[in-house]
C-alpha cells in the first residue's frame, strides 16, 4: 500500500484508524433534547498510570464509570465500554463522542458490539465534550488528581456514580440525573 513519505511509521501507529469526526455526528446530538448521546473520557490518576473511564449522557447528565484497574489500554477500554453500554436500554444507545486518545483504537469493535456509533472531537478541543468535562470536574471530589485510581473497586465506582446521579442539578430544574433518566425510560416503555 501507498505510504505517505511525510509520516514516519511511529506516527502512523499513533493514529486511530477510521475515526469519524464530530462534524459528522447527527444534528440531534448537538442539542440536549434527545437522550442517548453520550460523551466519554478517561480521568487519569497519578503519573497517568491509572484511570477511570467516564460516560455521561448529554441530556440527563446520567454518568457511568468504567472500572479499569489493570490499565487503560485499548482492549481494557473496549471491554468496559461494551459492558457499560450493553447495560443501557436500547433507546439510550445513540452515539458516543470521545477525544482522540489512543485508548479508543478499538472503537470499531465497540460499535460492532453495541450498535452505537463513536465520533471523535478535534485534537485539543475538550469544549466539544462540555458535559463530560463538567462531570469529570465534579468527579474529582471522589477521584482526586495525583492519586492512584486503581485502588477503587467497581463497587466504589458504582457508589460514586450513584452519588453523582442522585445529586439535584440546577440545569435539570433541580431534578436528579437518575430521575430524569427514569422518566425518559418510562416514557419509552
Amino acid at each position: 500500500p501507498f505510504r505517505s513519505p511525510s509520516r514516519k511509521p511511529a506516527q502512523r501507529q499513533r493514529r486511530i484508524p477510521d475515526m469519524v469526526n464530530i462534524v459528522e455526528r447527527p444534528l440531534e446530538a448537538n442539542g440536549r433534547a434527545v437522550p442517548g448521546h453520550w460523551e466519554g473520557d478517561l480521568i487519569m490518576g497519578a503519573k497517568n498510570e491509572s484511570a477511570v473511564g467516564t460516560l455521561v449522557d448529554r441530556s440527563t447528565r446520567f454518568v457511568q464509570l468504567l472500572h479499569l484497574p489493570h490499565g487503560h489500554d485499548p482492549v481494557a477500554v473496549r471491554d468496559e465500554m461494551i459492558r457499560a453500554i450493553n447495560r443501557l436500554p436500547q433507546t439510550l444507545r445513540r452515539t458516543v463522542t470521545w477525544d482522540q486518545g489512543m485508548e479508543m483504537r478499538r472503537h470499531r469493535e465497540i460499535t460492532m458490539a453495541t450498535n452505537m456509533k463513536i465520533y471523535f472531537c478535534d485534537p485539543r478541543s475538550p469544549w466539544q465534550r462540555p458535559t463530560n468535562e463538567n462531570t469529570n470536574g465534579l468527579l474529582r471530589q471522589w477521584l482526586p488528581k495525583g492519586t492512584d485510581l486503581s485502588v477503587h473497586t467497581e463497587a466504589d465506582l458504582d457508589q460514586i456514580a450513584h452519588k453523582l446521579n442522585n445529586r439535584p442539578r440546577q440545569t435539570l430544574g433541580w431534578m436528579k440525573p437518575s430521575q430524569q433518566l427514569a422518566q425518559l425510560v418510562a416514557a419509552t416503555d
